[in-house]
């Protein structure tokens, strides 16, 4: 079979991916953690790399009064 993809998709998926690796970038970059292999990742695919990152590398779910 040949599918075609439209253009407008491809348009929606490389912001989607842009936007995804800025962010990712900017946070580690602030937090001190690896900035550019987090928004090389981030260029990959999406949503996987954010949700890593933020659960495993920034611990958001973490208690605050655990760590003091």
């Amino acid at each position: 079979m040949n599918e075609e993809i439209s253009l407008p998709l491809l348009i929606v998926v490389a912001i989607i991916l842009i936007c995804q690796s800025i962010f990712l970038f900017m946070d580690a970059r602030k937090h001190g953690h690896n900035y550019w292999f987090w928004g090389i990742i981030a260029l990959i695919q999406a949503p996987m790399p954010t949700i890593v990152y933020l659960i495993f590398v920034r611990k958001i779910w973490q208690n605050k009064d655990h760590l003091e």
